[in-house]
């Protein structure tokens, strides 16, 4: 099969403006009776965004999760109803009574496009720019994809072959995240990626020249896109037309991805809410929305009209997915039949299944050698490697301390890299010095799908990455970051790079599993479990952070428990517990030598590893409470972080051993001792809380 172009002529007719100009109206409408919102964008984007799902696009809406599809990003969120209309139009499940309820409680139209919410939107967008690094990681999974399933194929005629279409405004470039991923996307040469910028001049502060001067097209062309402008009609609208030709040209280009800078005019044709601020996010008002139909020939009594010819025009668009499909699905079968095994695997992985004997090679690390957690974590991706090709990642530059090479031989990297080991189907990421947009990226490989991605940084730089990370929880995406030099153990490199309230405040983001293993076998089994639960019997994905050290710390026996999130390490001797000492990362074996200590002295200690407070809290209550006896009131909890997640697991007659200021640049042992992370020092925390609880 050909996804290449075949033809630059646009067929328009006046049905299809008349679309168009439902669309604009429409976007009026929702956004006067809810009484806010951001209607100019939406308006004067009609033309493009119709003729992408209309003309351009190949999608079938009465399946919108075909995985032979074109994917479409809004990165502007803030103009929903760009996207909105175009579902409705086009037949995806949206009627016209979503559009009245815009913005309205239980509505499948909320403010920004909510993936998983509404169907047809393929990520939840709003923060600016995130959509355009979705957008480039959906593009770099459609590679890695190809490659794990068709890499002989011919450029351009496998099923696994497609294109990633994103809107962006002024907004989205501005932000420092779609540099990042835009320059990834130029030096990766992502040819399946087409970005179309609304330069519309207007943000919420005024025209544009407010913030910005520089040339955006050279920005592009300097990054190693292929670059177009399209100026719009005399009137201002934008060209239909120009639109489509330059779509074309862009899909031409197989060995850059491309950028449409398309010149508009916000709120076009509002007589006078046009290229101004006010339309941007405001509604028009009545008098205005009137005006604006009566120029486009609209009854401006009536709301949310739609004539029956328009939508029985737009709704063809069920009938051209259908073909598209029918055609894919012939090509598709063609491949199965001559690639049974790559078939095979394919159908295990879009079921979400893991390969038979993947758990017998993850690696069981020798009791009492001390390892760095990190070392840990890469010798399991190594493990797991051979057996799940799906499985890929890479590092923000940091590959050699974050241990997330999964193979020295294989980089994603296009075919006319220099570099010895690039493959544009490789197994190793390079994201660069760009942790925000690595971050996004991640997320857009997870929905473009048939693929599992992790990507690593040191767990400090995971504020470059928050927003990211926020929305793979909103998402439930099933990414995983591995955050390594957890602490005040990574030493030297001082207070800039150790993190002291990270591990608190991502616990904070609600649907993100935070890990942080105590030793080699418990990252080992933290990332059986990451894997287990990536497995479609798990029903909707969730994030992890792997929170991993850079000095080595003791190994124990593994523990199977460890996957419950909190276990019993070691169990108090000479009677029941008289108090517990519950630990993270490389502040357990901490407590191990304090429960030592207690124990020589006569005090029956139990020791609780807590890798993951998340997992914790999902199992039943009697487990958690055989881990932590309501009946033991004397409990201290040890992490070299700030003490804000303990205190709900203390009681009030409990202690935190905590950091609850900045770090030092000294050696990590120095800094452990010096801070109070010593065995005597939670011993005598142990002490004052065993008197506290008798009182």
């Amino acid at each position: 099969m050909s996804i290449k172009p075949t033809t630059t002529d646009l067929e328009w007719t006046e049905l299809d403006q008349r679309a168009v100009d439902t669309a604009r109206v429409l976007a009026a409408d929702a956004v006067q009776k809810v009484g806010n919102g951001h209607p100019g964008t939406a308006m004067s984007l009609a033309p493009a965004a119709y003729t992408l799902f209309q003309k351009v696009m190949r999608h079938d809406p009465a399946d919108a999760d075909w995985v032979g599809r074109d994917r479409f990003v809004l990165s502007a969120g803030h103009s929903s109803l760009t996207l909105y209309t175009q579902l409705y139009l086009a037949g995806f499940g949206l009627e016209l009574d979503d559009l009245k309820s815009f913005r309205t409680w239980g509505s499948k139209t909320p403010g920004h496009p909510e993936y998983g919410h509404t169907t047809g939107v393929e990520t939840t967008t709003g923060p600016l720019g995130q959509g355009v690094a979705n957008a480039v990681g959906m593009a770099m999974a459609a590679r890695y994809e190809r490659g794990l399933f068709d890499p002989e194929a011919p450029e351009g005629e496998s099923p696994f072959d497609h294109f990633i279409y994103c809107i962006a405004g002024d907004g989205c470039l501005q932000e420092g995240i779609s540099a990042e991923a835009s320059s990834l996307a130029g030096h990766q040469k992502l040819g399946n990626l087409i970005l179309l910028w609304d330069d519309n001049h207007i943000s919420i502060e005024g025209d544009t020249e407010t913030a910005v001067s520089e040339d955006t097209v050279k920005r592009y062309e300097a990054y190693g896109w292929h670059v177009q402008r399209v100026e719009p009609q005399e009137n201002g609208d934008l060209d239909p037309a120009a639109i489509y030709q330059a779509i074309q040209k862009a899909k031409a280009v197989t060995d850059r991805p491309s950028f449409i800078a398309m010149r508009s005019i916000i709120a076009w044709p509002a007589p006078n809410a046009q290229n101004t601020e006010a339309a941007h996010g405001s509604a028009l008002g009545d008098d205005e929305v009137a005006a604006t139909k009566r120029v486009l020939g609209f009854d401006p009594e009536q709301t949310f009209e739609v004539s029956d010819e328009v939508i029985t025009h737009t709704r063809k668009a069920l009938e051209r997915g259908q073909a598209a499909r029918a055609v894919w699905e012939k090509a598709y079968q063609q491949w199965r039949d001559n690639n049974p095994e790559r078939a095979a695997e394919y159908d295990r992985i879009a079921k979400g299944e893991l390969p038979k004997g993947w758990e017998e090679k993850i690696p069981v690390f020798e009791v009492g050698k001390g390892v760095a957690t990190r070392a840990a974590s890469g010798k399991v991706l190594q493990a797991l490697g051979g057996v799940v090709p799906e499985l890929w990642g890479g590092s923000a530059d940091l590959a050699g301390s974050n241990n997330t090479t999964i193979d020295k031989t294989s980089s994603f990297l296009p075919a006319d890299n220099p570099l010895p080991e690039a493959d544009p189907y490789g197994r190793t990421i390079h994201f660069g010095i760009r942790e925000h947009a690595m971050a996004a990226e991640m997320n857009g490989i997870a929905l473009h799908g048939n693929t599992r991605i992790y990507g690593g940084t040191f767990l400090v730089f995971s504020d470059y990455m928050r927003n990211a990370v926020r929305l793979s929880a909103l998402m439930h995406l099933p990414v995983t970051y591995v955050w390594t030099h957890d602490s005040i153990g990574l030493g030297e490199d001082g207070p800039t790079h150790q993190p002291v309230e990270h591990l608190a405040s991502l616990r904070a983001i609600p649907g993100l599993n935070v890990v942080r293993p105590a030793d080699a076998n418990e990252t080992a089994i933290a990332w059986r479990e990451i894997l287990k639960r990536w497995t479609k019997e798990f029903g909707k994905g969730q994030p992890h952070g792997l929170a991993l050290t850079r000095q080595g710390v003791p190994t124990y026996e593994p523990n199977d428990d460890a996957a419950k999130g909190g276990y019993v390490l070691f169990e108090a001797e000479g009677g029941d517990a008289e108090v517990i000492l519950i630990a993270t990362g490389s502040e357990v074996h901490v407590a191990v030598e304090a429960r030592e200590q207690l124990q020589g002295a006569g005090v029956p200690t139990r020791v609780v590893s807590m890798p993951s407070v998340e997992w914790f809290e999902q199992q039943d209550q009697g487990y958690r409470d055989s881990v932590l006896p309501p009946s033991v009131k004397a409990r201290v909890a040890v992490e070299a972080g700030i003490g804000l997640t303990w205190h709900k697991y203390v009681g009030d007659a409990g202690r935190i051993v905590s950091l609850e200021h900045f770090g030092a640049s000294a050696d990590g042992k120095v800094l452990f001792r010096e801070f109070g992370f010593t065995a005597e020092n939670v011993a005598a925390a142990a002490r004052e809380s065993i008197a506290a609880a008798q009182r």
